[in-house]
């Protein structure tokens, strides 16, 4: 099978990922064997290739945004039949019996593992997944419309999620890229008003055919106090102008794997009862709860779409703000 594969970490404009042959994988006990059809690309992907997050596994095919559809069943399997068209996300698998997943918190779990991370991913013509951990895709999406939903998507909610904002209520999108994208979307349907802060005036005028009721430069004050922010920029330097934008006792969630240092800022930023607090990977709950009202609204995606073997060139205009939306690999159809 065609793979896009990561040798060594390394600066994306060195085109680290290598377009080869490799035979196909077969699926264990539990797992299915997926034909990709997409695979979206995403910012943790870069965060991977560049060595950002620390190695967990050499080599590695990226990629966790994937829609396919069953090609074969491991022993035991059955919960998706042969050509059911199925999503494998970041989470991967989990333990089932730490403290955290005895709680309901599979996302915070001792010993997870992650596709395109710890074991191999979509940037590929197969994957393996649990049959667990995959997701039953709705119908009305097409495969490059679907892909970014699992991650961007995903993500997105559970940060809305952590916002704790409410119908009526004011939330700010510090970055306007792939997650951001689909959360103002959810968040308009919840007739939350929205403001973007972004640096590219792409992304400004895309959040505003949205339905942003505002757009302006990253460090641009919102016309506003906000209830709650959500920082999807991997750029710590951000934070202490989003507290500046919250009310009394908002909300700050960070939505990504990694940042950038957080400049030290004054007390009175935070003072009066305001939260910081990250978002870490995502339950399968919070999954099936956003494809479903993906459905509902429906989600409509932005999509670049690339072929499995420029997935180097995708990522490099995913680093240089080139991409208004998501950006998604080809891989069959």
């Amino acid at each position: 099978m065609k793979i896009c594969v990561l040798n060594s970490p390394a600066r994306i404009e060195t085109n680290p990922l290598e377009f080869t042959d490799v035979p196909a994988p077969n699926p264990d006990k539990g797992q299915v064997l997926v034909r990709v059809h997409a695979c979206g690309v995403c910012r943790t992907d870069l965060h991977v290739i560049e060595g950002e997050l620390p190695q967990r596994k050499s080599p590695v095919i990226p990629g966790h945004q994937v829609v396919g559809v069953v090609e074969k069943q491991g022993e035991g399997s059955g919960r998706y039949a042969i050509g059911a068209r199925v999503g494998v996300a970041w989470l991967h698998h989990t333990d089932g019996v730490c403290q955290y997943c005895r709680r309901g918190e599979e996302n915070l779990c001792d010993n997870p593992t992650f596709t395109g991370y710890s074991v191999d991913g979509g940037y590929a013509e197969y994957i393996v997944a649990s049959e667990d951990f995959v997701y039953a895709i709705p119908e009305g999406f097409r495969d490059e419309q679907a892909a970014p939903l699992l991650c961007a998507g995903i993500i997105g909610f559970r940060s809305l999620r952590l916002s704790g904002i409410k119908p009526g209520g004011r939330l700010g999108f510090y970055g306007f890229g792939a997650a951001a994208h689909v959360a103002i979307q959810v968040a308009r349907h919840w007739n939350v008003t929205a403001y973007a802060s972004t640096r590219n005036v792409r992304h400004q005028k895309l959040a505003l055919e949205l339905g942003a009721a505002w757009a302006g430069g990253t460090f641009d004050a919102p016309p506003e106090k906000l209830d709650a922010a959500i920082v999807f920029a991997p750029a710590g330097e951000i934070v202490p102008a989003a507290l500046r934008a919250l009310r009394k006792g908002g909300v700050l969630v960070l939505g990504g794997i990694h940042m950038s240092p957080i400049p030290s800022f004054s007390y009175d930023l935070l003072y009066q009862e305001r939260m910081i607090r990250s978002v870490a990977n995502n339950t399968r709950q919070d999954g099936q709860d956003f494809l479903r009202i993906a459905a509902e609204i429906p989600i409509r995606m932005h999509t670049q779409v690339y072929p499995l073997s420029e997935a180097n060139r995708a990522l490099n205009a995913l680093k240089n703000d080139a991409i208004p939306g998501a950006a998604v690999l080809c891989v069959m159809g």
